[in-house]
């Protein structure tokens, strides 16, 4: 248990120093939400470095005035022998105020400087604007957990039961042979992976590839049981879509498929993302990964997360950065006969209609 947790600290102080990369950060920032003894761990570590730095300033600052007390004493200026130990600290101060003040000042620049970086770690609403809408399965709290041997010393550290699926979300698929896109936030570090469609059949699934900065991993089932499809009721958009044009989701925040509908506001996302755009929708926890629609059934986005301030405003990956996951994709040759749907068969039909074709086809996606 002692090295575990060296590692941990070891995770943390890199995270407060800025030393992650940028992965390994948004893992180790999600794992905060969902951890409150990480989180706390953080807090009080950044807390423990404050004080050494401090300390550190404090013991330079003597060091500089034993010096100058020696120099002053070596010129004649001072009578060292009358001064012994702690006065001489006490007369240098009060001789040379102004360097004190000085001095006082670049402390307390470190300290605000620190206390800044504390109010930057600590949970706080107005620094968490966004959450992701994976799922907790069975109320057990998702774990994502820094890459490395970071990884192994938090996850036992944290973990408390064997818990077969933890992490649950939504999926569709864009290739009948059993290809399906989601959220990568909810199979992240994920070693046993099903998704279950609307009619209760649930199938082993294995990942293809992890795009962790588009948040999007492509799924492959793999499973005896599972029978190809031929071609799939929707298309995918390579298009942006208007603002105010209509959408709805298929997703699962429960163990039945949910519809909900809304209208896309804005074409990019939080603070003018342009990976993702905004929409005018009710989310909630397991419509990530869940496919966004227009009217014509044509997908537009991959929905991911929603803000946390503010009602019914959620925000999706746009589609188009499906086509340049699924090329990477196909870079490997085992890949290579995924083909992604660009026509809507659905299109003009009413959207209950649409809703009936589609709804097979969109996946819940579990991960442990």
């Amino acid at each position: 248990m002692v090295m575990e947790d060296i590692k941990i600290l070891d995770a943390v102080e890199r995270y407060i120093k800025g030393e992650m990369n940028p992965d390994e950060r948004l893992q180790f920032e999600n794992l905060r939400k969902t951890n409150a003894e990480i989180d706390q761990l953080v807090v009080e570590h950044t807390l423990f470095l404050q004080q050494m730095n401090r300390f550190g300033e404090w013991k330079k600052f003597r060091s500089s005035l034993n010096n100058v007390h020696t120099q002053l004493a070596e010129q004649g200026k001072i009578d060292s022998t009358r001064l012994k130990g702690k006065a001489k600290v006490i007369y240098l101060f009060k001789r040379y105020k102004r360097v004190a003040a000085i001095a006082a000042v670049i402390a307390g620049v470190t300290t605000v400087g620190i206390s800044a970086l504390v109010n930057t770690f600590s949970p706080k609403a107005d620094n968490a604007k966004l959450t992701s809408l994976s799922r907790d399965i069975q109320d057990i709290k998702k774990q994502q957990n820094v890459q490395g041997h970071e990884v192994n010393a938090i996850k036992n550290k944290i973990s408390t039961s064997p818990i077969p699926f933890k992490a649950g979300g939504s999926g569709f698929l864009v290739d009948g042979k059993g290809y399906l896109v989601t959220n990568a936030h909810i199979i992240l570090d994920s070693r046993n992976i099903v998704v279950i469609n609307n009619k209760g059949e649930q199938f082993k699934a294995v990942i293809a590839k992890v795009f962790a900065d588009k948040d999007i991993a492509i799924l492959k089932i793999d499973d005896e049981s599972y029978k190809s499809i031929g071609a799939l009721p929707y298309g995918i958009s390579k298009s942006s879509p208007d603002v105010a044009e209509p959408i709805f989701t298929l997703g699962y925040p429960r163990n039945e498929i949910v519809y909900s509908e809304g209208y896309l506001s804005a074409k990019t996302g939080f603070n003018g993302d342009t990976l993702s755009c905004q929409l005018g929708i009710a989310a909630n926890r397991g419509n990530s990964g869940g496919p966004v629609f227009n009217s014509q059934g044509e997908i537009i986005g991959v929905i991911s997360s929603k803000e946390m301030e503010a009602e019914g405003v959620a925000f999706a990956i746009q589609s188009k950065y499906i086509y340049s996951a699924i090329e990477e994709l196909k870079k490997d040759t085992t890949y290579q006969s995924v083909k992604i749907p660009y026509k809507s068969s659905v299109k003009g039909m009413d959207t209950k209609q649409q809703v009936k074709k589609i709804q097979d086809f969109v996946f819940m996606v579990k991960g442990d």
